[in-house]
């Protein structure tokens, strides 16, 4: 569709602003036009009457508005061309501008919005409220306002946007391409020349011709910027001196190994000039070069989180990147305890050097760049002094306790006296398969055991204690064991408290006998139900978090316009996992939890129609009661609820379908905090 087409268009003009906004007619009887959201847009923004002052006069999103922005301020080296007839013309040009949409109409919606809002909150307020006091009023006049505070007043934002907006408009009349009129000033680009002997002959070389046309500004020269403020352009950065160079790349990439430094300055650049110019913009953290905090927070600058200083910002960047001087691993909460900073500063400090780990925590961005340290013993000494003064100052400032702090900063190694989780799951891992063939025996002699008693019911087969697996798994871990309700249930799918009633249909489009809110028979909800039974078709275990991250993560990759971006409410999804055959499993948390209540709803596919579903079920129901549990008391509820002892591989495929090993105990997936 061309504007000549367009049944109405309009347009006006702020002519001291070079502001043009165009209105333009949209066809609302196309096919690709969606009515239902047209009069939803037009509702939100003018409200169920429609009066003089409407934008949407026909209850219906039936026109956009477009607005110029300037796209440059030197237009100089611009022209608009025109070719006829085998000649050019050339015109110049004074101004550019580029006409985007304007939404101005969400922002309206958004007031309508918070009117109603502030106009209900007003009326359950006046009902309940009694007849108030007579108050005491304090009257005060204001002082006349100086030159000084006049000044700063008319620089504001605030006065130069009431001062464009103060401007008024001068509508325009557009006039088509076909138009005659616009024939006619189409005629004003072409030269008005009546003879070729007027013309200039090129006789330039294309070089100085095009030199000639686009003579070098000494204002943008001059107007350059020291360094790129968020792209870097190696032309500009090799312009700038080696120190320069080194601190906006260090800037910029926050980490990086001595040798990709080098890579990007060039093979001409002397190493040792490079190595004299890092130690003052980086500190060297496991063989690699970390920009300074001062440099990412100058003096006198703040948090955009939380408003804080620069110098404390600084302080707990320092005791992060300090922290990874000890150690590959970092827990962020253990951070925040310290440093007293928001989660948002802790973030953004770990998001600069390192890369998170499921259940893990933090672990740092690079490899131990072990050929640097051996190459530059001298600079990792000088390094290693820096360290022991900013470690001094830490514990001087956040008072740390040195017996908890590891004994000499090795690079490798966690904290003296402390074993990662990883570590843990490691050595248990090596011990159980050091007793892998004793496993193997231990568990044919009590399949024998089995059999005999299934044979001679009256023999009493004496108890066994742990196996050498299960007491690794006692010594891994430090705290007590948690009591464990193994009491034998005769129906397993009536124990939980959030399921769905026994006898009762899973699935189709009711959830309880009622629907799904937003119409169970509607493009999203059905689209919505089908994201959520392949997501537990894969994973079992989800907690509503990590089900939102999964969700969020679909629509992105979703088309514009796709059906589920017409708003999905965390209520709407809860009610879609459960009609789909799903479960929550109230998981007792500890009291202690640091779990958000997103992360503390977890919810199970109780039924996926395989063989393993009934032992799935009898773990879930071992977890509504149980924050962890041991394996042997796990394979002891199994063989107890199904009449039979299970094998290595059937338990193993259980748990790991629903949940994960941390320090000797199981955990349903999602609920370890790390």
């Amino acid at each position: 569709m061309t504007y000549d087409d367009i049944p109405h268009l309009s347009a006006k003009i702020k002519p001291k602003q070079q502001k043009v906004e165009l209105e333009m007619a949209i066809d609302t009887l196309n096919p690709n036009y969606c009515r239902s959201k047209g009069e939803q847009i037009a509702l939100n923004v003018d409200g169920a009457c429609a009066d003089e002052t409407s934008t949407y006069s026909s209850k219906l999103m039936d026109k956009q508005t477009f607005c110029s922005s300037q796209t440059t301020s030197n237009t100089a080296r611009y022209a608009a061309a025109l070719y006829r007839q085998g000649e050019l013309h050339l015109t110049p040009l004074h101004g550019i501008l580029q006409l985007r949409p304007s939404f101005s109409y969400l922002d309206k919606a958004d007031a309508k919005h918070r009117e109603r809002e502030a106009a209900n909150e007003a009326g359950d307020s006046s009902q309940d409220e009694a007849e108030e006091d007579v108050k005491q009023i304090t009257v005060r006049f204001s002082r006349p306002e100086s030159e000084q505070a006049r000044q700063r007043r008319v620089q504001s934002y605030e006065f130069l946007q009431k001062k464009h907006a103060e401007e008024p408009w001068v509508h325009l009349h557009y006039y088509g391409v076909r138009d005659s009129r616009s024939e006619h000033e189409r005629q004003y680009l072409l030269c008005q020349g009546s003879s070729g002997v007027e013309n200039t002959e090129l006789v330039k070389s294309p070089s100085e011709y095009l030199m000639m046309l686009m003579p070098p500004s000494p204002e943008e020269e001059k107007d350059k910027p020291v360094a790129p403020s968020n792209v870097l352009s190696m032309a500009q950065l090799r312009t700038l001196p080696l120190a320069d160079q080194i601190k906006v790349l260090m800037k910029n990439v926050k980490v990086m190994p001595f040798a990709n430094l080098m890579s990007l300055l060039g093979p001409s650049v002397d190493s040792v000039a490079v190595l004299r110019g890092i130690q003052k913009v980086a500190m060297l953290v496991q063989g690699n070069w970390v920009v300074k905090s001062d440099i990412l927070y100058p003096k006198d600058s703040s948090s955009p989180h939380s408003g804080m200083p620069a110098e404390v910002l600084c302080r707990g960047r320092d005791f992060v990147m300090w922290k990874f001087t000890q150690s590959r691993w970092v827990v962020r909460k253990e951070v925040a305890a310290v440093t007293k900073l928001c989660a948002e500063d802790v973030k953004d400090f770990l998001e600069h050097m390192a890369v998170v780990r499921i259940n893990k925590g933090w672990e740092f961005l690079l490899p131990y760049d072990l050929e640097f340290i051996k190459k530059h013993p001298d600079v990792v000494q000088r390094q290693h002094m820096l360290w022991s003064g900013i470690q001094a100052k830490l514990e001087k400032v956040y008072n740390l306790v040195k017996e908890t702090m590891p004994k000499k900063p090795d690079g490798q190694s966690g904290p003296a006296g402390m074993l990662s989780g990883e570590q843990r799951v490691q050595t248990a891992k090596t011990k159980a398969q050091q007793n892998h063939a004793f496993l193997e025996r231990e568990l044919q002699r009590r399949k024998e055991q089995m059999r005999a008693a299934t044979v001679l019911p009256s023999v009493q087969i004496k108890e066994e204690p742990l196996s050498e697996e299960e007491a690794d798994g006692e010594e891994l871990e430090a705290e007590e064991e948690e009591p464990m309700d193994t009491s034998p249930s005769s129906c397993l799918s009536t124990k939980l408290a959030n399921g769905l009633p026994a006898g009762r249909a899973v699935g189709g489009d009711n959830l309880n006998g009622h629907p799904i809110p937003g119409c169970a028979s509607s493009p999203a909800a059905r689209e919505l139900k089908a994201f959520v039974e392949a997501t537990f078709q894969r994973q079992f275990v989800l907690t509503l978090s990590e089900l939102k991250r999964l969700f969020n993560l679909h629509l992105a990759g979703l088309p514009p316009g796709h059906t589920l971006f017409s708003g999905i409410s965390d209520r709407m999804l809860q009610d879609t996992v459960l009609a789909a055959g799903c479960k929550q499993i109230l998981v007792p948390f500890p009291p202690q939890t640091a779990a958000s209540p997103d992360e503390q709803k977890v919810f199970a596919l109780w039924e996926s129609g395989d063989i393993s579903d009934q032992h799935r079920q009898v773990l879930l129901e071992i977890f509504s009661k149980n924050y962890r549990v041991r394996r042997n008391m796990i394979q002891s509820r199994l063989t107890q609820e199904c009449g039979e002892e299970l094998s290595k591989q059937d338990v193993d495929k259980v748990l790991k379908d629903c949940c994960v090993s941390y320090g000797g105990m199981w955990y349903l997936k999602g609920t370890v905090q790390s």
